[in-house]
C-alpha cells in the first residue's frame, strides 16, 4: 500500500479495511495523518499503527451512521450529531474505495444488531428456534441488500467511466489525452473494486443460501421435539386434572356424609362449601319480558296471545327464547324445619311407592370390563361431522339403546303422580318444572353413548305395578334420527319426538335436542310442551370426560296461557356462585309471577310461592317475597359401587333386563348391545357391524325401488312407522307422532307379524 492507500474488502465473514486518512482536528491543526480501521461494522483511528495494541483515539459504529461525500476527495462520517468524522482521502479513487468499504460494512452492521449474531451460517450449537427462522431470513434479506447496494455502485462508476471514454474519444490535443488517460484509469479502477465488491456478495450470498438446508431441518426436527414434549406436558395435566378431581369428590362425599348425619345443613346436599344460607334466602332469577319471541316449546308467543308456530323452530341450536329479559330479586323466609320435614315425606313418599312392587328386579349390570381403546386413531377423521353419521365401536358406548335412556326420563314419575292432584294450574306447572329437571340427574356421571336405535326398533318399559306407567318407544326416522315415545301414568299421559343434532368439535361434543315433549293431565286436560337444553360432553381427546346442561326452556301450559321458563347456568371456572344451577319463575296467563324455583340439575329442585310483589331495590331490580321453599324433587342417588357398571342407578339397571313376551325388534333383543353388557366386547363390535351393514343394504333396498317406482310412474310409500302415525298437533302447530294404541293389544296375544327382521 502506498501514501494513503490502503487494504480492500477483504472476503472474510466481516468487512475489513485499514489504511491512512487525513481526519479534520480543528482550525489551528487541520487536517492530519490517522491510521483508520474498519472491522465488526466500527470506524477506528489512531495515531500509529502501533497504538493499535493499546490506545484507540476514537471510534464510531457505522449502524445508523451517514456516508456522504462533500467533494473529489473528501468523505464524512456521521452517527447523526454526538460524533462526526470530517476525512480526506490521497485520491478520488482512494476514497471511493473506502466509501465502498464503509456502506458495506453498514449493511452488515445493521443485520448484525438486529439479529445479534456473528456468523448464522456457522451456527451449530444452540437449538434453532422461531427467532432463529426469522433471522436466517434477515440474514439472506441484509446480504441482498448488500448485492443491491454494489449495484448502485456499478451504476454509478460504470456511467461515469463511461462518459469519461467519450470524453477520451473527442479529445484531439496530446496534453488532453495524457490528462483524460489518467481520468479513464481512475474511474476503471473504482468500477474494479466495485465489481469486486459485487462478486463477493454474491457469492457470500450463494452460499449461505445452500447451507441453510441443514438449517431447516434442524428447526423442523426441534419443533417436532416440542410438540412431542407439549403433548407429553398436556398428558400429564389431565392426569394431575383427574386425579384432583378424584380427590375432590372423596372430599365432597366425606363433607356431604357428615351433613347428612349431622341434619346441620339441609341446603347444601354437593355444594355445602360453596352455598350459605344467605345465597339459599335471596338469589335472583331471569324472567323474560314481554316480546314476540320464539320459545323453545316451537311456539310463537306474545304478551297476549299463543299462537302455532311451526317446524322452522326445530333449526334453533341454542334452544333458547329469543326476547330479552330482566333480572328479580327473591327474598324467602326460610323454615328449617319444614323444609327438612318437606324433604323427609318426599324420600318417604318415594320409598312407600316402591314397596308396591310385585317384581323383584335386578340391583345392576355386570362390571364394565376393561378394554384399552386408541382414542385419537378413531376420532381424529371425525371431527365435524354428525355423530350419528360416525361408525363408533361399543367402547364409547353404555349397554341402552337412546330408546331406553328415554324412558329414564320418567324415574321421578311420582313428580307428576303429584302434579295430577293439584287443583292451581301454576303449582301444576311448577311440578312439572322439576320433572323436566329430573330428566338430567344422572348426566353428570353418565358419559357413555348410547346404542342408536336401529330404523323399526322399538322398546316398551311396563312398570305399572310399581310405579304406575308404561311407555312403548319406536324409532321412526333414519335419516334423519328421530324417536317418538307415549307413556301412560296416573292420570297422565306424555309424548315426545326425540330428534338430536350433535357436532363433535375436537375437544367437545354438543348434542341439541330438537323434538319437543307434550304432557297431558287427564282431569285438568292441562296441556304442557317443552324442549330440552343443550347437552356438552367437555375433554373429549385429552381429560376425564364431564358433562354439562345448559340453555333455556321454556315450558308453556296452552290451556291456561301459564309459562315457566327455567334457566340452566353454564359451568364457568369465574362463576361464584354454584355449579349446575338452574333458576326459573312460574307465570300465570297476564305474566305475573306466581312461583319461583332454585336448585341444581343433579341434586334438587324447591319451589316458592310468591307471597307480595314489592317494588324495585337500589339496583332497579323488582323485589318478591316469597314463601316458605317446598322440595318438588330430590335425587335418589346412585349405589356407591356403580362406577364399576356406567355409573348406573338402580332403575337404569333394569331397563335392559330380560323380559318375556315382548316384541321381536326390542331393544333388549339387540345382539350387539345384549354382548356389550355381558362384557363381551369384540363380539359386540363384530355384531354391531353386521347390524348396521344388514340397515344400509335395507335402505339401499328401498331407494332402489322408490327410484324404479319413479321411473315408471307408480306411487311409492316410504317407510312407515309400526307403532306410530303422524298427526298435527292443534296446539303447537307442528306435526308429530302419536301413539297407535293397539301395541298393549298385539302383545296380550302374542301377534308380532307386522315386525320387521332388523336384528
Amino acid at each position: 500500500m502506498s501514501g494513503g492507500g490502503g487494504d480492500g474488502p477483504s472476503s472474510s465473514k466481516e468487512p475489513e479495511m485499514k489504511g491512512w486518512l487525513h481526519k479534520w482536528t480543528n482550525y489551528l491543526k487541520g487536517y492530519q495523518k490517522r491510521w483508520f480501521v474498519l472491522s465488526s461494522g466500527t470506524l477506528s483511528y489512531y495515531r500509529s499503527q502501533q497504538e493499535m495494541s493499546h490506545t484507540c483515539r476514537g471510534s464510531i459504529s457505522l449502524h445508523g451512521a451517514l456516508i456522504y461525500t462533500e467533494d473529489t476527495c473528501n468523505l464524512v462520517v456521521s452517527n447523526g450529531g454526538t460524533q462526526t468524522f470530517h476525512l480526506r482521502a490521497t485520491s478520488e479513487v482512494e476514497r471511493q474505495r473506502w466509501v465502498t468499504a464503509l456502506e458495506l460494512a453498514k449493511a452488515k452492521a445493521i443485520r448484525t444488531m438486529e439479529s445479534e449474531e456473528d456468523d448464522e451460517m456457522e451456527e451449530a450449537a444452540a437449538p434453532p428456534d422461531s427467532l432463529q427462522v426469522q433471522n436466517v431470513f434477515r440474514m439472506l434479506s441484509a446480504k441482498l441488500e448488500d448485492m443491491q447496494t454494489c449495484c448502485d455502485l456499478i451504476n454509478k462508476h460504470g456511467s461515469t467511466l463511461q462518459k469519461a471514454l467519450s470524453e477520451l474519444e473527442s479529445t484531439d490535443s496530446p496534453h488532453e489525452i495524457v490528462s483524460k488517460v489518467k481520468q479513464v484509469n481512475e474511474r476503471a479502477t473504482l468500477f474494479r473494486i466495485t465489481s469486486t465488491a459485487m462478486i463477493n456478495a454474491c457469492s457470500e450470498y450463494a452460499k449461505a443460501a445452500q447451507t441453510q438446508g441443514k438449517k431447516w431441518q434442524k428447526a423442523i426436527q426441534f419443533e417436532k421435539e416440542q410438540r412431542q414434549r407439549l403433548e407429553k406436558v398436556v398428558e400429564e395435566l389431565a392426569k394431575q386434572h383427574t386425579k384432583l378431581e378424584e380427590a375432590a369428590a372423596v372430599a365432597a362425599g366425606h363433607s356431604q356424609s357428615q351433613n347428612v348425619q349431622s341434619d346441620e345443613d339441609d341446603e347444601s346436599m354437593f355444594y355445602d362449601a360453596v352455598e350459605t344460607s344467605d345465597m339459599a334466602n335471596e338469589f335472583t332469577v331471569d324472567v323474560p319480558i314481554s316480546a314476540h319471541r320464539r320459545t323453545s316449546s316451537g311456539i310463537s308467543t306474545d304478551s297476549q296471545k299463543s299462537e302455532g308456530g311451526n317446524s322452522s323452530s326445530d333449526n334453533d341450536e341454542n334452544n333458547s327464547t329469543q326476547g330479552a329479559s330482566q333480572t328479580v330479586r327473591c327474598i324467602r323466609t326460610k323454615s328449617k324445619a319444614n323444609n327438612l320435614a318437606s324433604e323427609q315425606s318426599s324420600i318417604k313418599d318415594d320409598k312407600s311407592t316402591k314397596t308396591v312392587s310385585k317384581r323383584i328386579r335386578r340391583k345392576r349390570v355386570p362390571d364394565k370390563p376393561d378394554y384399552p381403546l386408541n382414542l385419537w386413531s378413531i376420532v381424529k377423521n371425525c371431527i365435524g361431522k354428525d355423530l350419528t353419521k360416525i361408525p363408533m365401536p361399543v367402547n364409547f358406548s353404555e349397554p341402552l339403546s337412546m330408546l331406553q335412556r328415554l324412558a329414564e326420563d320418567f324415574e321421578y314419575s311420582e313428580i307428576l303422580d303429584q302434579a295430577a292432584k293439584c287443583s292451581d294450574a301454576c303449582e301444576q306447572l311448577a311440578y312439572v318444572a322439576a320433572f323436566t329437571v329430573s330428566s338430567y340427574a344422572t348426566t353428570a356421571v353418565r358419559t357413555g353413548k348410547p346404542f342408536n336405535p336401529l330404523l323399526g326398533e322399538t322398546y316398551e318399559c311396563d312398570r305399572t305395578d310399581d310405579l304406575g306407567w308404561r311407555c312403548i318407544s319406536e324409532q321412526v326416522s333414519h335419516h334423519p334420527p328421530m324417536a317418538a315415545q307415549h307413556v301412560d301414568g296416573r292420570g297422565w299421559k306424555s309424548w315426545q319426538e326425540v330428534c338430536l343434532s350433535s357436532k363433535f368439535r375436537g375437544k367437545y361434543l354438543q348434542i341439541i335436542p330438537l323434538g319437543i315433549a307434550h304432557l297431558v293431565f287427564n282431569e285438568s286436560g292441562n296441556h304442557y310442551t317443552w324442549r330440552k337444553v343443550t347437552t356438552t360432553v367437555h375433554n373429549i381427546i385429552v381429560g376425564k370426560l364431564w358433562v354439562d346442561n345448559h340453555g333455556e326452556m321454556e315450558i308453556i301450559n296452552h290451556t291456561t296461557g301459564d309459562k315457566c321458563h327455567l334457566k340452566y347456568m353454564a359451568y364457568s371456572y369465574f362463576n361464584r356462585d354454584i355449579q349446575r344451577k338452574v333458576t326459573g319463575c312460574v307465570m300465570d296467563k297476564q305474566e305475573r309471577i306466581r312461583w319461583v324455583l332454585n336448585g341444581t340439575w343433579d341434586a334438587k329442585i324447591e319451589a316458592c310461592k310468591v307471597l307480595k310483589h314489592k317494588d324495585s331495590d337500589k339496583s332497579g331490580k323488582p323485589v318478591l317475597e316469597l314463601g316458605t321453599p317446598e322440595t318438588m324433587w330430590i335425587r335418589r342417588m346412585p349405589p356407591t359401587d356403580c362406577e364399576k357398571y356406567y355409573n348406573f342407578t338402580e332403575f337404569a339397571a333394569q331397563l335392559n333386563e330380560q323380559e318375556s313376551g315382548v316384541a321381536p325388534t326390542d331393544c333388549r333383543q339387540r345382539p350387539d348391545q345384549r354382548l356389550m353388557e355381558e362384557g363381551r366386547w369384540d363380539e359386540a363390535n363384530t355384531e354391531k357391524v353386521r347390524l348396521e351393514e344388514k340397515q344400509r343394504a335395507v335402505r339401499r333396498q328401498r331407494e332402489s325401488e322408490a327410484e324404479k317406482a319413479a321411473g315408471e310412474g307408480k306411487p311409492f310409500t316410504p317407510h312407515d312407522p309400526i307403532w306410530f302415525y303422524k298427526e298435527k298437533d292443534p296446539d303447537t302447530g307442528n306435526v308429530t307422532h302419536l301413539v297407535r294404541q293397539d301395541y298393549w293389544t298385539c302383545k296380550s296375544s302374542g301377534d308380532w307379524s307386522r315386525c320387521p327382521d332388523i336384528y
